[in-house]
C-alpha cells in the first residue's frame, strides 16, 4: 500500500466529502491531521492506490504495550478490494491484538479474513453515529454559573476510572487525547472535575461523563453545547458514536439536534484479544 504525502492529506480531505456518512469517520482523522500534523498518535495514511484509491487504512504506530489500544480505522469504496486486501496483504500484523474500526456490513468480511488468518475475532461494539449539520440551532445553554476549563494530564485516572472501556492499556490513548485534542470539564469549589467530555483523534466526540453525585444539574447537556460549537467554529465535523444499547446518551446527543445517519452503523471488531 501506498503511504499518502501532506499534499495527498489535502487532497484526500475534499474527496473524502463526496462519501459522507460511511467516510466521516476518516474524514475526521484527515481534519486533525491537516490542522495538527503528527504532533499527536503517529499514524500512516495507507491507500491501495492513488489518486484513485478504493480502500483506505489508519494504522497506528505501536511502539509500547498501551499503543495496541488504539484503532486501526479502514474505510472502503469497493468491498471485494477490502476482503483481498486484509486476505493477503502484510500491511496487518495479525499476530498482535488489533481493534479494528469498520462499518458493521463488513462483519462477514472480517469473519472470513479471521478463519482464512486464523486469528480469534469478536464484535466489541455496535454504534449509532449522529451528526450535527447545524450548530447554529443548539439550544442556548447558560453556563455562566459554571466554572470551565480543559482536561490535563492529573485528570487521566480519573477519565480512566470512569470510561467503560478504561484499563491499564487505555490510559496511554486517554492521555494523548487530554493533552492533544479538544476536551472540556465542569470544576468543583475544589477545582476538581466532575463532568467532562473529549475528543477522539476522528474528531468524534466522546467519553461523556457526569459523576454520580452531580447528576441531574445539566452538565452534559452543557458541555456537548460547549465542545460542539467550539468544534465547528474551528472547522472540525461535529458528531460522536453512541452504543446501540446507550439510550440516556441517544436522548441527550438528539434532543440537542444531533441526528442519526440511518443507512450507517459503526462497528469495532477485536482481533487476538486472548
Amino acid at each position: 500500500m501506498r503511504r499518502l504525502t501532506k499534499e495527498d492529506l489535502k487532497t484526500l480531505e475534499v474527496d473524502l466529502k463526496n462519501y459522507f456518512p460511511q467516510s466521516l469517520q476518516v474524514y475526521g482523522y484527515i481534519v486533525q491531521l491537516n490542522r495538527n500534523g503528527q504532533r499527536a498518535d503517529p499514524v500512516s495514511v495507507l491507500v491501495d492506490q492513488w489518486p484513485e484509491f478504493r480502500v483506505l487504512l489508519f494504522k497506528p504506530e505501536f511502539r509500547e504495550k498501551g499503543d495496541l489500544f488504539k484503532d486501526l480505522t479502514v474505510f472502503s469504496k469497493n468491498d471485494v478490494y477490502l476482503r483481498d486486501l486484509l486476505t493477503h496483504s502484510d500491511v496487518i500484523d495479525w499476530k498482535i491484538l488489533i481493534c479494528l474500526a469498520a462499518e458493521l456490513h463488513h462483519e462477514k468480511i472480517l469473519e472470513v479474513v479471521a478463519r482464512n488468518r486464523d486469528v480469534p475475532m469478536k464484535k466489541e461494539a455496535v454504534c449509532y453515529m449522529l451528526v450535527l449539520r447545524d450548530p447554529s440551532k443548539l439550544l442556548y445553554v447558560d453556563s455562566s454559573s459554571l466554572k470551565l476549563s480543559s482536561l490535563n494530564e492529573s485528570h487521566l485516572e480519573l477519565v480512566n476510572r470512569s470510561w467503560k472501556f478504561g484499563c491499564e492499556d487505555s490510559k496511554l490513548m486517554i492521555k494523548n487525547m487530554i493533552l492533544n485534542f479538544p476536551s472540556c470539564c465542569v470544576l468543583d469549589s475544589n477545582d476538581q472535575p466532575v463532568a467532562w467530555i473529549l475528543t477522539y483523534a476522528s474528531c468524534a466526540l466522546g467519553m461523556l461523563y457526569t459523576l454520580p453525585e452531580h447528576r441531574g444539574k445539566g452538565y452534559a447537556k452543557a458541555l456537548v453545547t460547549i465542545m460542539s460549537k467550539r468544534l465547528h467554529s474551528q472547522g472540525y465535523p461535529v458528531y460522536c458514536f453512541i452504543e446501540e444499547e446507550n439510550h440516556l446518551s441517544y436522548s441527550l446527543f438528539t434532543s440537542l439536534g444531533f441526528t442519526e445517519e440511518p443507512d450507517y452503523r459503526a462497528a469495532w471488531f477485536v482481533f487476538n484479544d486472548l
